[in-house]
C-alpha cells in the first residue's frame, strides 16, 4: 500500500500545476503571517518602513513576475515540443517532470500571487508598524529567491528539450526501473514453477497497459481463497478482454467469481506505459530516438551510436550479478514471471539493426556493444545476445552494398563468436 501511495504521489507531483499551487498557497500564508507580527515584541524594535517603498516593491514584483512567468511557460512549451519532435513523444513525461523548470515556474507564479495578495492587504490597512516591517522583509526575501531561481533556471532551460539531455533523462529513468526490478525480480512474489496447471483465468475489465500491481491486495485475496495465483500481465504488458490478468493454479475456482473485482482493482491499468517499474519501456523509448535519428530525413548515426552506448550501460547493470543479494519471497501465494532478456534485447537492438543496417559505423558499434554485454554472464544469456548479434549482421549483409564494409563487419562478427 505504501508503494501505491508513493506512485500516486509521484504522478501528482509531476503534474505541471502541482508545485505552483503549493508555492502559491505558501506565499499567501506569508502575507497573513506578516500581520501576526503586530502582536509581538517586534512592534517595539522594528524600524519604521515607508509605505511607498513597500508599495513600489510589490508593484515591481507583480509587474515583472507576470511577464517572467509567461516567458517561462513559453520556454518550457518550446522545450517540450523540441523533445517530442527531435527525440520521441514517449520522453515527454520525463521532460515535463524536470524539477528545476517546475520549481522555477512555481517560484515565478508564487511570487506574482504573493505580490497581488500582499498589495490588497497593504492597501486596506491590514498591517501595523511591525506588520509593515515584516512584509517588507518577506518581500526582499522573495526578490532574492526570484533572482537566484531565474539565474539558475536560465542555465537549465537552455538544455531542457535538447536531444542529449532527453537521452540522459530516459537512460536515468530506465536505470531506476532496472535497479528496482533487480531488487525484486518477481515483484516480491515466487518464481514461476515448471509444469504448472493453469486453471481458471481472470480477465481485465479495462484495456491498456499494466502500470502497477498491488501485490498486498492480491496476496490477501489468495490467502482468503486458500489459492495460488500466476500473474500473466506484469507491468508494461498490454491487456485487453482476451488476455488474462492472472491464472488460478491452485484453489477452488468456484469462489473466484466473488473476488474478481478485488483482483481487477489490484492492477493499475492506463492507456499509456510508465517508466516506473517497466524497464522495457525505457529501452523502447531509446530505440525510438535512435530510429528517428537513422531516418533518411535526419541521418544522424551519431545519436544511434550514443544510444547503443546507453544500452551497454543498462544491460551491464541488468546482467550484473550481486552475490550478496537474495530475492525475498514476500508473497508466497503469487507466482510472477521475470522479464525476458530476449524481449529486452528485441526492444533495444532490433529497431536499430533494422533502420541502421546500411550504416557500417552503427553496425560495427552494435557488434562491439553486444560483445561487451555478453561478457561475464551465463551461457544461456550469451546465447540470446549472440543470436541478436547474428541477426544484426544478417540484416547488414543484405543492406550494405560495398563489399569492403561487408568483410569488415564479417570479421567483427566472427571475432565475437
Amino acid at each position: 500500500m505504501l508503494k501505491k501511495v508513493k506512485i500516486i504521489f509521484f504522478k501528482l507531483t509531476n503534474k505541471l500545476w502541482f508545485r505552483p499551487l503549493v508555492i502559491s498557497l505558501i506565499t499567501i500564508l506569508l502575507v497573513f503571517i506578516a500581520q501576526l507580527a503586530d502582536d509581538t515584541f517586534i512592534t517595539d524594535i522594528a524600524p519604521k518602513i515607508e509605505k511607498k517603498s513597500i508599495e513600489d516593491l510589490l508593484t515591481t514584483l507583480s509587474a515583472s513576475m507576470l511577464v517572467i512567468a509567461i516567458f517561462a511557460v513559453g520556454a518550457m512549451v518550446s522545450a517540450y515540443a523540441s523533445a517530442t519532435n527531435t527525440a520521441t513523444p514517449r520522453s515527454f513525461k520525463l521532460v515535463v517532470a524536470d524539477d528545476a523548470s517546475q520549481n522555477a515556474l512555481s517560484v515565478f507564479i508564487g511570487s506574482f500571487i504573493y505580490s497581488i495578495v500582499a498589495t490588497i492587504a497593504f492597501q486596506n490597512g491590514f498591517y501595523g508598524k511591525a506588520g509593515y516591517f515584516t512584509l517588507f522583509a518577506f518581500t526582499i526575501i522573495v526578490f532574492i529567491i526570484v533572482i537566484i531561481t531565474f539565474l539558475s533556471w536560465v542555465e537549465r532551460i537552455s538544455k531542457l528539450g535538447r536531444l542529449n539531455n532527453t537521452i540522459k533523462k530516459v537512460e536515468e529513468a530506465t536505470t531506476k526501473a532496472i535497479q528496482s526490478r533487480k531488487t525484486a525480480p518477481n515483484l516480491g512474489g515466487a518464481p514461476v514453477q515448471n509444469k504448472i496447471k493453469k486453471n481458471t483465468a481472470v480477465f481485465s475489465d479495462k484495456i491498456g497497459y499494466v502500470q502497477y500491481i498491488n501485490m498486498d491486495e492480491l496476496q490477501e485475496v489468495a490467502v482468503s481463497m486458500n489459492a495460488t495465483f500466476l500473474i500473466n500481465c506484469i507491468p508494461g504488458t498490454f491487456t485487453a478482454s482476451d488476455k488474462p490478468l492472472i491464472y488460478l493454479i491452485s484453489g477452488d475456482p468456484s469462489v473466484l467469481n466473488e473476488n474478481i473485482e478485488k483482483i481487477n482493482k489490484a492492477f493499475t491499468i492506463d492507456p499509456y506505459r510508465s517508466f516506473h517499474d517497466d524497464p522495457r519501456f525505457g529501452l523502447i523509448a531509446l530505440s525510438e530516438i535512435a530510429s528517428r535519428a537513422l531516418s533518411p530525413g535526419i541521418n544522424d548515426p551519431g545519436t544511434a551510436i550514443m544510444i547503443i552506448g546507453s544500452y551497454v550501460r543498462l544491460f551491464s547493470l541488468w546482467l550484473k550479478t550481486d552475490n550478496n543479494a537474495t530475492a525475498k519471497i514476500k508473497y508466497d501465494r503469487i507466482q510472477v514471471p521475470e522479464i525476458s532478456l530476449n524481449d529486452m534485447l528485441d526492444d533495444a537492438f532490433r529497431p536499430i539493426a533494422r533502420d541502421g543496417a546500411n550504416n557500417i559505423e552503427v553496425m560495427l558499434r552494435m557488434q562491439k556493444a553486444l560483445q561487451s554485454i555478453s561478457h561475464n554472464t551465463s551461457l544461456e544469456n550469451q546465447k540470446f545476445i549472440l543470436s541478436h548479434a547474428l541477426e544484426a549482421y544478417q540484416r547488414a549483409e543484405l543492406a550494405l552494398e560495398f563489399k569492403g564494409d561487408q568483410e569488415l563487419l564479417r570479421r567483427e562478427c566472427h571475432s565475437e563468436n
